[in-house]
């Protein structure tokens, strides 16, 4: 199956274009030790990321990915500040770009695609890791977890998208890591492309049954032939 009819292409970010894990990580450590609370390797935390920082912040007080609510909303929100502070302070210095991916949006876009990001996490991250790795001008609309009232897996930030773009949602595809992409995307009717190397909760992404899975970022231009 080829995609002659594909002409927009939404990117999730974290787990997708960058590994930004180790500065996640690092950050929500900071911040569980201002709590005199345990902390945990970069590979646990792995499990945590993908549903939005407010979820890590959540997931990381739990020490667990299933979150025990022992902390009330109000705990949880200065936490959350806590984490935003210490996730600044980093400047995302550690957070690298996966192989293929400059590359390959910037063939994509040669031939005429239209590139957009779509992500779960805070939008005043967005334009600095973008920028960082000089993508920034690649995509011509960046959408964040709290940009709207809802964040993947609902549908609402792809029909978004859509709408700002003036696409149809059989004109584009979703590229992401996660369950929260492809769900998404199966509910706003959008194609979608699963990559196995990003951030899943320790599942296959081929559980969720994305229409096509990619080892590598560099293979979704296959699909261009």
């Amino acid at each position: 199956m080829f995609m002659q009819d594909i002409n927009t292409f939404l990117f999730d970010l974290d787990g997708t274009l960058v590994d930004s894990v180790p500065d996640l990580a690092k950050a929500l450590n900071l911040m569980l030790s201002d709590y005199n609370l345990p902390t945990y390797e970069e590979a646990k935390v792995r499990h945590w990321v993908g549903n939005g920082a407010r979820v890590l912040v959540e997931r990381g007080l739990s020490g667990n990915t299933k979150i025990n609510h022992a902390f009330n909303q109000v705990e949880v929100d200065i936490a959350l500040d806590k984490f935003l502070f210490c996730y600044r302070t980093l400047e995302t210095k550690s957070t690298v770009l996966y192989d293929g991916v400059a590359a390959t949006l910037k063939t994509l876009k040669a031939h005429g695609c239209t590139l957009a990001l779509v992500t779960n996490k805070p939008s005043e991250f967005i334009e600095p890791i973008l920028t960082s790795f000089s993508l920034l001008p690649l995509f011509s609309i960046t959408i964040g977890g709290d940009t709207l009232l809802e964040k993947k897996p609902s549908p609402l930030p792809l029909m978004h998208a859509c709408e700002k773009l003036g696409v149809l949602p059989s004109e584009c595809v979703m590229v992401g890591d996660s369950k929260n992409d492809i769900l998404a995307a199966k509910a706003a009717n959008i194609k979608s492309i699963g990559l196995t190397y990003g951030y899943n909760y320790g599942e296959s992404i081929a559980t969720y049954q994305p229409d096509w899975v990619f080892d590598s970022f560099s293979d979704i231009l296959s699909l261009r032939a």
